[in-house]
């Protein structure tokens, strides 16, 4: 098989004339990870929620790395059996989010169907191909047509087709990401909440992508720059850093600029991956943003070869690595129970250190960090809890978009493992209230994910996009509160937002309420709020602590 360096017509000749081994697998692979990251911020621009979320994107790219790093240790392996087998466990274990966790079921499927073979024909590929989403489809409990799943039937139905009608692989690659594109664009009319934000299905989006990076390596058209323009300064996000360092990338640049004259984005993306990685670009009003995390010895590089093509207005830089070991201690710090073989260890995901804190006085024996904008791994899951003195364990995610990971986790587990479905904290928390350490694992967990269904909860962020859900017409940067996940309000005000979410939840029907506030109110901010909730609730009980959660 060709490098990734051949000229264009040799890759196109040897891929139709030849059957896919281990070796084309892996390039493919690559191909589709390396342009699903050039595209990454395309995709988490089309989430639907205006949350600040775990962006599908940046879920689908993270577990295509690990998948990536597990087929390093295969050489020059040439049976494409095994390759594929190694790519399906590592996007498993690097399975982020519910996008990451059904992405990595589509090369589970698409490694079974191809277990022990050399190599791949078209028609194994369309075998593979219908053996993915019918694997991917089994893996969600109740499938919602107008998402990936439906994205990755439309592409085995291509490829089913192009083998039927003789089409060599190349050519069947090409029919099925023709697919993909058609699926995609109907995800608006299948799925009402698609079409009511004006987007198509962010997944599908990115499972395109994947397949549109293979077919244009095989074609040997570029990979590192994307074919839209840079995106909108406002969009570019930069508060989930620490979540996507990689081994050598010790400091984070940010260098804002004005060009001398007009920027070829592609020759600044090529000069920029010479340095590190990371890249990403915003613009507005002739402004540019640069940002990119890069080892030691050239954090100086990116602002020096800015100042070349124009005016430098700021420079930021953060050393990642002095950050990620000040969480780290931070997480020794907390006292976690003290568990005994035979009795239940609680797995709590917490989106902050005093969440984390709470957590741990309430007997979690094991805390993974992680939340709306930083969804953790099946990996980081099954590390949690894989070391301690007991077989009965129970896992509460505390996140809707975490507990698909939770529950790939139990399935790499040999101990009793059982997921508590919690999708916010509030729900983890009352659930934790209903722990009894002695008892078995089933019946425990079910009185505690039965505690769930008294709570109300409610959230208060800021919006990242203009957006009109259930009647709620948002703008970008308003203040936003969530009942139970459902967006309901709108206000330029936190407190003024706080008391009418309170409003929509019908508090004055309940005792008790525990505000948690973010590590972007100070304490006395927080009181302030509480205070005016205290006035307009004279009867109702108010606790305050600290959660430290972003946004």
């Amino acid at each position: 098989m060709p490098t990734e360096a051949a000229p264009r017509e040799k890759r196109q000749v040897i891929l139709m004339s030849y059957p896919i081994d281990g070796q084309a697998v892996r390039r493919l692979a690559h191909a589709g990870m390396t342009w699903l990251e050039t595209n990454k911020q395309t995709v988490n621009s089309l989430n639907v929620f205006p949350v600040p979320d775990g962006d599908t994107g940046t879920n689908m790219v993270l577990t295509m790395k690990r998948a990536m790093d597990e087929i390093k240790n295969l050489g020059s392996e040439q049976q494409a059996g095994k390759v594929l087998e190694a790519l399906a466990q590592g996007a498993l274990l690097g399975a982020r989010g519910n996008s990451g966790v059904i992405l990595s079921q589509l090369w589970r499927g698409f490694a079974r169907s191809i277990n022990g073979k050399d190599v791949m024909s078209s028609a194994d590929l369309a075998k593979a191909f219908a053996e993915a989403r019918d694997t991917a489809y089994k893996g969600v409990v109740r499938p919602v047509e107008g998402t990936i799943l439906t994205v990755a039937k439309d592409m085995a139905a291509a490829a089913e087709l192009a083998a039927k009608e003789g089409a060599d692989p190349a050519t069947l690659l090409q029919r099925v990401l023709e697919g993909a594109d058609a699926s995609v664009k109907r995800t608006p009319e299948l799925l009402p909440i698609l079409k009511e934000a004006g987007v198509v299905d962010s997944g599908g989006k990115g499972l395109y992508f994947l397949m549109e990076g293979m077919v244009r390596w095989v074609q040997g058209a570029q990979l590192h720059t994307a074919e839209s323009t840079v995106q909108p300064l406002a969009a570019l996000k930069l508060d989930n850093s620490l979540e996507q360092v990689e081994e050598g990338q010790d400091y984070e640049v940010v260098v804002d600029f004005v060009p001398h004259t007009e920027l070829n984005l592609e020759t600044f993306y090529a000069d920029l991956e010479k340095m590190g990685t990371s890249i990403q670009v915003g613009e507005g009003d002739g402004m540019y943003r640069m940002h990119i995390h890069v080892p030691t010895d050239k954090r100086y590089e990116p602002i020096d070869y800015t100042m070349t093509l124009g005016k430098v207005t700021n420079v930021a830089i953060e050393n990642l690595m002095a950050q990620m070991d000040e969480i780290s201690q931070k997480a020794h710090t907390l006292k976690l129970a003290n568990v005994k073989a035979g009795e239940i260890a609680v797995v709590a995901v917490a989106p902050g250190p005093g969440l984390a804190r709470h957590f741990a006085e309430l007997g979690v024996a094991a805390l993974v960090e992680g939340g709306q904008t930083k969804n953790p791994s099946t990996a980081d899951i099954l590390a949690s809890f894989e070391n301690l003195p007991t077989d009965k364990v129970i896992i509460l995610p505390n996140n809707k978009n975490i507990v698909m990971a939770a529950n790939s986790a139990v399935e790499l587990s040999p101990k009793k493992v059982v997921v508590v479905p919690s999708k916010n904290v509030p729900e983890g928390i009352a659930a934790l209230l209903k722990l009894t350490p002695t008892g078995e694992v089933e019946p425990v967990a079910a009185e505690m994910q039965k505690a769930m269904s008294g709570v109300q909860s409610g959230e208060i962020t800021t919006s990242v996009r203009n957006v009109e859900l259930d009647g709620v017409k948002v703008k970008e940067g308003q203040i936003i509160g969530l009942h139970n996940g459902r967006l309901v309000v709108a206000e330029n005000d936190v407190a003024k937002a706080t008391l009418k979410l309170l409003g929509k939840i019908g508090f004055d029907k309940y005792e008790i309420a525990t505000f948690f506030y973010g590590e972007d109110l100070t304490v006395d901010q927080a009181n302030v709020i509480v205070d005016a909730v205290r006035k307009a609730y004279p009867r109702q009980e108010l606790e305050v602590h600290e959660g430290g959660q972003s946004h």
